[in-house]
């Protein structure tokens, strides 16, 4: 599989390691009231779709960027590649 890195181009899978569900770069808030069953619903119910999915790639053996994916897991064709930190400056998270 190859992704088209933002910055460098194509890229080979092989150089990324796969780190979940993109909707991680949005933590819970750790002062609010109910952060407890903020994070046991952050850290431990994940969807697990068939179809197209946004996923959280890093590029470990290249320019160590955190890259968002967005993969169909059943054809496995990548439909778009964004910097994690533009991701996260655009939902407000990067401030």
């Amino acid at each position: 599989m190859i992704i088209n890195h933002p910055l460098l181009g194509p890229r080979d899978a092989q150089e990324f390691t796969y780190l979940g569900d993109a909707n991680l770069i949005n933590r819970p808030d750790w002062q609010a009231e109910d952060a407890v069953d903020q994070f046991h619903e952050y850290l431990y119910q994940r969807d697990n779709p068939a179809g197209k999915h946004r996923e959280l790639w890093y590029h470990e053996a290249g320019d160590r960027s955190w890259l968002v994916v967005t993969r169909d897991t059943l054809t496995h064709e990548i439909t778009g590649v964004e910097l994690a930190r533009d991701v996260a400056l655009k939902s407000g998270r990067g401030k």
